[in-house]
């Protein structure tokens, strides 16, 4: 199957699992797994969040932003920069939040949540 993101209609998501901002996503949905190019506008973040019964890759495109990471138990957050060519991985039971820390730059981002 080949997804075709150009092909799809934008959608366009005010603070994001309660992040800042807008987070935009050419979104694929089959009923139970998500595939999605996702553009984070220059500030923007994706809200920390838990993956319960999934969990997440993400490829970094272009611009550079932020990941947040907390593992299940513990109550440190860590932060890490993220640059084009990065591959993020987000396992079942851990959360996590994206942040684009450019100021002129989207972040762009291919992106897989598949159920467990």
């Amino acid at each position: 199957m080949i997804i075709r993101f150009d092909e799809m209609d934008l959608s366009v998501l005010p603070q994001f699992k309660g992040g800042e901002k807008e987070f935009r996503a050419n979104m694929f949905f089959d009923g139970t797994n998500r595939v999605f190019r996702g553009i984070l506008i220059p500030g923007a973040t994706i809200g920390m969040h838990t993956h319960d019964d999934s969990c997440e890759m993400i490829f970094i495109l272009s611009g550079r932003g932020t990941i947040l990471e907390q593992t299940p138990g513990c109550a440190e957050v860590t932060s890490q920069p993220v640059v084009a060519g990065d591959c993020l991985y987000c396992p079942m039971g851990h959360a996590h939040s994206l942040q684009n820390t450019d100021d002129a730059e989207d972040l762009v981002f291919y992106a897989a949540v598949a159920l467990q």
